[in-house]
This record gives structure tokens, C-alpha cells and sequence, in this order.
């Protein structure tokens, strides 16, 4: 019994669960060497590594969306684009899989608009994203590429007011972005928003990899029930998942795989360094690195942090230290997050302090350096963390702050990756040249966040996560899981205490 809820754990992804759009009856799985080889004339599957020589008046695109990509800087399609849109124009259900900054957005932009042009009704297309932050962004590109069109476009994200967001689904727009929670919730609370997506035509799940998350599947059982049979589903991710894989293999008649690379890849032009620092000094290196971005010439830099106190209190020591930033974390409502987004890109302050929220998906072309404050646990997340700079041809630094507990972990992502980190030259005297001034911020950072009751905001929110997971019946399941390894552990520990005491 506890053999069979660990594998029910470790695949979310029900063979019921449907996602591609003809797969009414599962089919007996294709072998591995059928996906890899293409075999079979309903799967196929593209591994690019040639360079990119085409045109876009070679993808089968209106003129006025060739006409909209010449003005919008777009010279030749990225390889993505190139090889996804016209399968996604010939009606077939898509899965992108390529590296951050290589043109994913535009590669299902362009021909769900270029569809939408010729037939214009309804809810036409619902994209679905994992963080609020992208759904903006989503917005904003489908937006410029659809400026020729009287485009409607809405985005359904948490921390927005539900009754604003229900009556703009009940009129219709062309396009609808969100994140899965919300809109589960407003098609759970009203039946006749169900009826708005009965003739949507593409469903597609942005950052498929996160959005697949076990954490999401309830939501998007939700969703599915609402969109016809006959849509075409469009997955795009940087990163391949066990979850994107059981998808591939029951997945409909007509399906498309393209890969851009085999595994994980970060770009060429993104330079990759570290510093190996104690831990409990790190905030101190953190502002040497920050206090050198104008000597090397960088305009702005994200910093990732794993947490949300880390993050918060960075901003407080920024702040009290008279340095310019913003801070992205769930902690803030929507519309603090928005704002601290927009002061970053607009350039009004140079450096962006966040939690992974802000890994996946933003593109803000004047980010030169992103640091690695905490290391992530897995080696794709770094890969989505570092992915904010060196976009589109551009170059790039990514520094990584390395402590005594972080070196498995760097390991991992350099097998990963398939590179190893460079050495950050820098010079200790200098970085601990004004360590008692920053030190004594800090304290006084630690103080304000007792003082505006960030702890006891944080246990209400844990409380209130533990309680959404408990209902989804996945905190149960993780702490059975814990439980069977917390006692296999135990086990193991008394029977070599047993055999110690045998052997004397």
C-alpha cells in the first residue's frame, strides 16, 4: 500500500487526465525508441541544431503580421518559430521545448493571431501561466503583436477584484491569460462563465513545466472540462519534466515535438561565475557585487533569493544602506508587485530583489547581471533564474554566492548544464572595507521587520498554504512520504546501533 501512494506521488499525471486535444481513448504508450526516431507518423519529434537562415514571410503568416514583425525589430524568425508555427497553422497540437530567451512567446503569438484574424469571435484562445507577473507580460507582447487587430485581451490573475474579472469573461474578449487558480475559481462560482470557452480554439500552457506541477492539477481538471475537444493544445517550456513526457506519450494523433537541445543548456553569450563565501557574511558580498555594477558597465541587475523573509529583509537593508531597489515576492499584493515590476523596467531603480516569481518567462532586455543570492534546489530552476539575462543574442552575467552548504548542489548544475562556474575575482579588503556599516544595517533591518509584523503575517500564510494543500490532499500525502522515510531512517540507524553493540 505505501509502495503504490509513493508511485501515485511521483506520476500526477493520470492517464485520464486529459490535455491534448483528439486523445479521447488512450492508446497502448509508444516505445522510447518510437518517440525518439519519429517512427510513427503521428508523433513527430524535431532535434534542432542547425542555424537559423530563414525568413518569416517563409511561415506561412498574413502580410500584416510580416508587416507587424518588421516594425517591431523582428528580422528572421528564432528556430523555435521557425519550426512551430506553420505545424501550429496545418492544425496540429504543439510541444516547444527550448531555452529561455529563444522567442517562445512569438512562436504560438503569431499564429494563433494570424488564425484569429481570419475568424474573430469569443474567447479564442486561453493561456495559461504559472505566475501573475508573466500573464502581464504575455499581455503586453500579445498586444504589440496583435496592434493591427482591435485586439481583446484580459488578464484573470490573483489579488484582482473577481467581480470586475467575471464581467469581463462574460463579454468575451479574443484572448484570455491567467494563472490557474483564479480562474478555476471564477468558472467554480459562476456556471456561465463555463459556456465562454465552449469554442476556444487553442489552449496554451506557458512555462508547461510549472503549470504541470501536481500543485496546479486540480485547477486544470477544472479548466479542461470547460474548453472543447476539438481545440489544439500549444506546451511551451525551457525545461523537460517527467510530467511534459507522460503528456507526449498519450498524446493525440497530430503532435509535434520540437526540442531545441538535449536536456538543460544555458546560452553561450551568458557568462557564469561564483564566489564561495561564508553564510553568515553573504549580505556582505551581495553589496560589494551591487556596488561594482556601474564599474562593469552593468545597467541593471535581479538578485534571486529562495525565500520571502530573505528577500523582504534585503530590501530593508538596501533601503537602509540608501541604495535603490524593488522587491517581487507573494507576500505583496498585486498591485505592490506591479509596481516594484514597473519601477524595475522603467529603469527608475537598478536592481530587482525577488524570489523565483520572477524566474520564468520576464524579459527585460536591459538586465545584465543576475546573482544567485541563494542557490535553487534544482538545477532547472537556475537554468530558468539565469535565463533573465543574455536574452536574444545578448550577453549576459550570472554570479552564484556559494556557501559551505551549496556545493552538491553547484555540482549538480554544472553536470546539468555541462559547464562549470568561472571564479568572480574580486578583493577581500574591499569587500570588507565597510563590513561594520552594513553590518549594523542589517541589525537594524532584522528590527523594522519585528516592528511591521513580518513574522506573524508569514505563519498566517503558512497556515493558509498548509490548509490549500491539506484540501487538495497533497500535504497529506508528502507527510506520509516524510513519515515512511523519517521511520525507514530510524530503522536503519537501530539496526546499525544494534550491530555496533553485537560487535563488542
Amino acid at each position: 500500500m505505501g509502495e503504490k501512494e509513493e508511485e501515485e506521488e511521483e506520476t500526477p499525471i493520470e492517464e485520464s487526465f486529459q490535455l491534448f486535444s483528439k486523445n479521447t481513448k488512450l492508446k497502448q504508450k509508444p516505445s522510447p525508441d518510437i518517440i525518439i526516431d519519429s517512427c510513427d507518423k503521428s508523433f513527430e519529434k524535431y532535434i534542432d541544431t542547425d542555424s537559423n537562415n530563414h525568413e518569416f514571410s517563409e511561415l506561412g503568416l498574413a502580410e500584416w503580421l510580416l508587416e507587424t514583425c518588421k516594425q517591431l525589430g523582428m528580422k528572421k524568425p528564432t528556430p523555435v518559430q521557425q519550426h512551430c508555427v506553420p505545424q501550429i497553422l496545418v492544425g496540429k497540437d504543439v510541444l516547444g521545448l527550448a531555452q529561455t530567451g529563444s522567442g517562445k512567446t512569438a512562436a504560438f503569438a503569431l499564429p494563433i493571431l494570424h488564425k484569429l484574424a481570419e475568424n474573430p469571435y469569443g474567447v479564442f484562445a486561453l493561456v495559461i501561466t504559472p505566475t501573475r507577473e508573466l500573464a502581464y507580460q504575455l499581455a503586453e507582447q500579445f498586444r504589440a503583436l496583435g496592434s493591427s487587430l482591435s485586439l481583446r485581451c484580459a488578464v484573470i490573475v490573483g489579488g484582482m477584484d473577481m467581480l470586475n474579472q467575471a464581467q469581463t469573461l462574460m463579454q468575451r474578449p479574443h484572448l484570455v491569460i491567467a494563472t490557474p487558480g483564479r480562474i478555476k475559481v471564477l468558472i467554480e462560482q459562476n456556471p456561465e462563465i463555463q459556456q465562454v470557452f465552449k469554442k476556444t480554439k487553442f489552449l496554451v500552457l506557458d512555462e508547461a513545466d510549472r503549470v504541470l506541477d501536481v500543485n496546479f492539477e486540480e485547477e486544470l481538471k477544472v479548466i479542461f472540462e470547460c474548453l472543447p475537444k476539438n481545440r489544439q493544445t500549444l506546451l511551451f517550456s525551457a525545461t523537460m519534466t517527467s510530467d511534459l513526457q507522460t503528456l507526449l506519450e498519450v498524446s493525440a494523433n497530430k503532435a509535434y515535438f520540437y526540442e531545441a537541445f538535449e536536456g538543460f543548456k544555458t546560452v553561450e553569450s551568458l557568462k557564469q561565475q561564483y564566489l564561495f563565501v561564508p553564510e553568515k557574511v553573504k549580505y556582505v558580498y551581495l553589496l560589494h557585487i551591487l556596488s561594482k555594477m556601474e564599474d562593469m558597465g552593468i545597467r541593471s541587475a535581479i538578485v534571486f533569493v529562495s525565500k520571502v523573509r530573505s528577500c523582504h529583509c534585503l530590501s530593508l537593508l538596501l533601503e537602509e544602506l540608501d541604495l535603490s531597489a524593488a522587491a517581487l515576492h507573494s507576500h505583496k499584493s498585486q498591485a505592490l508587485r506591479l509596481s516594484a515590476l514597473h519601477r524595475f523596467k522603467s529603469g527608475r531603480v537598478p536592481v530587482l530583489l525577488a524570489t523565483d516569481v520572477a524566474s520564468r518567462g520576464l524579459d527585460i532586455p536591459t538586465v545584465d547581471l543576475v546573482i544567485n543570492y541563494d542557490i535553487p534546489s534544482y538545477p532547472r530552476d537556475y537554468v530558468h533564474r539565469v535565463g533573465r539575462t543574455a536574452r536574444a543574442g545578448r550577453g549576459g552575467l550570472a554570479v552564484s554566492l556559494i556557501t559551505e552548504h551549496d556545493i552538491n548542489l553547484i555540482h549538480k548544475i554544472e553536470a546539468e548544464v555541462g559547464k562549470q562556474l568561472e571564479k568572480f575575482e574580486y578583493n577581500e579588503n574591499e569587500v570588507l572595507a565597510d563590513f561594520t556599516k552594513i553590518s549594523k544595517a542589517k541589525r537594524i533591518a532584522e528590527m523594522k521587520m519585528r516592528d511591521d509584523g513580518f513574522e506573524e503575517q508569514a505563519k498566517v500564510r503558512k497556515a493558509q498554504k498548509q490548509k490549500s494543500l491539506e484540501e487538495k490532499g497533497l500535504f497529506k500525502k508528502r507527510s506520509r512520504k516524510r513519515n515512511r522515510s523519517k521511520a525507514s531512517s530510524l530503522k536503519e540507524n537501530t539496526a546499525r546501533r544494534d550491530s555496533k553493540t553485537n560487535g563488542r
